[in-house]
């Protein structure tokens, strides 16, 4: 399963999990059969009241996730609370949605499963790992990366590792293949062999521990008092002392309820919003500091959910692609009670995944609105991850971004990240040691007279 940015369901099913909300009867009416999920590597398998997964390359065809029907024919849940509707088209085609996943995933109709599916023969892990790369990854010229190059460089010493049962020198291998890449949505996890998963250069990635000492630090250095919390203490408020301006500090966009699937998370944003803005704190709030540094990511859905109650005017966000699929445009709606004025986004290194859609989403926003502090991370896709062969290797998994999100100009933000308006230190020693937060004094000046 695709998972976005810290988890994943075959290689096209990208989730955080939850409820979607069947378009009338044609989801009902969907035909069984089999599907190819287009520039996602998979196919699926609709038969009776189950749904079936498969991870594909040129080379292989890997069994992965079972999805059980829900409610009716078109909704499917699988184990990980992981929510896939299914809606016919056109002749041989249909789309597939995942929930807490913005826009579809088109569907082709396929007379059986390739004969990959089929076969005795068995390609090796690392055939399997470079053709997925291969096949799906969107960033190699961008990143000067010769891809044909690294499988000569590295497929004999690999194939010998595996033979000989060598699991710490082909986790080394596959792991010296991609880290040139710089991804941080590009992980390698070899079970007890090793682990590996890196940032930017010069970043830090989010922690619980990194999360602790900075929301403590704020709330002693900038606040003076403790924040309300919302959402599984993801999602904190205060109103400036003294002034008519508010502090909302967003540290992820997953993980809000014990139940961690979409929908839960979805209403219990909605809960916390109303609970911020009040119809009180809105008439008198005249701008909003919105803290991203320390955002770990998650759904783009609920990124997008929060961007709705920060406008009073609807406007584009971002368009989705992959590497042969038409850009799919997302839009921001206004919804509910929310705050339409002045924004200071307050944004860094450890701005991660679906942190960086939303400061995306936010690029367009009708109202005043100034990015502050250090380029985000620069990873914006959801996660395909994908298994290995055969049962020597049962526990390893690894993960390869497959989508780029555009701006209205066609341009992308990956690698690099989105750049700052206004550039200040975040969070160094410096700063911690001498009790500076200089993006936050910026945001307040920026707030109050512009600059």
């Amino acid at each position: 399963m695709q998972r976005r940015r810290t988890a994943v369901i075959a290689a096209a099913l990208v989730a955080v999990g939850a409820i979607t909300t069947a378009c009338g009867n044609a989801a009902a009416d969907f035909p069984a059969g089999f599907w190819q999920v287009d520039d996602y590597g998979s196919a699926l398998w609709v038969h009776g009241d189950t749904l079936e997964t498969y991870q594909l390359t040129a080379l292989s065809c890997l069994k992965d996730e079972t999805a059980a029907r829900s409610g009716n024919l078109g909704r499917y849940v699988t184990d990980g609370k992981d929510v896939l509707t299914l809606r016919p088209g056109d002749r041989d085609r249909a789309t597939l949605h995942i929930d807490g996943s913005p826009g579809d995933r088109t569907l082709r109709r396929l007379p059986a499963l390739p004969t990959t599916c089929t076969g005795t023969a068995e390609p090796t892990a690392f055939d399997v790992f470079w053709q997925t790369f291969q096949e799906n990854y969107p960033f190699f010229a961008a990143k000067g990366i010769d891809w044909q190059q690294v499988r000569d460089r590295y497929r004999d010493q690999a194939n010998l590792a595996e033979q000989r049962g060598d699991d710490a020198e082909l986790f080394a291998i596959l792991r010296d293949m991609v880290a040139p890449l710089r991804d941080a949505h590009v992980v390698v996890s070899a079970g007890d062999t090793g682990f590996f998963g890196a940032g930017r250069p010069g970043t830090a990635i989010p922690s619980p521990q990194l999360d602790q000492r900075v929301k403590e630090f704020v709330q002693r250095r900038d606040l003076q008092h403790p924040l309300t919390e919302y959402a599984n203490g993801r999602i904190g408020y205060a109103d400036l002392p003294g002034q008519d301006y508010g502090y909302l500090r967003v540290s992820s966009f997953s993980g809000y309820t014990a139940e961690r699937t979409f929908a839960a998370d979805s209403a219990e944003l909605d809960r916390a919003l109303d609970a911020i803005f009040t119809a009180d704190r809105l008439s008198r709030l005249r701008g909003l500091i919105l803290d991203l540094r320390v955002n770990g990511g998650g759904s783009d859905s609920l990124g997008l959910q929060l961007a709705a109650r920060l406008t009073d005017r609807p406007y584009f966000a971002y368009a989705k692609k992959t590497r042969t699929t038409e850009p799919q445009a997302q839009r921001v709606d206004p919804a509910r009670a929310g705050f339409a004025g002045p924004i200071a986004l307050l944004i860094d290194g450890s701005t991660v995944s679906a942190g960086e859609t939303f400061t995306q989403a936010l690029l367009e926003r009708p109202s005043r609105t100034t990015r502050i502090g250090q380029s985000t991370q620069g990873v914006f896709s959801d996660v395909m991850e994908r298994k290995l062969p055969g049962t020597a290797h049962a526990d390893w998994w690894f993960g390869v971004p497959n989508e780029e999100f555009l701006t209205s100009d066609g341009r992308t933000f990956d690698g690099a990240g989105i750049p700052p308006e206004f550039t200040e230190p975040v969070f160094t020693d410096e700063e911690f040691d001498q009790q500076r937060d200089s993006a936050f004094d910026r945001a307040a000046r920026w707030l109050t007279n512009g600059s």
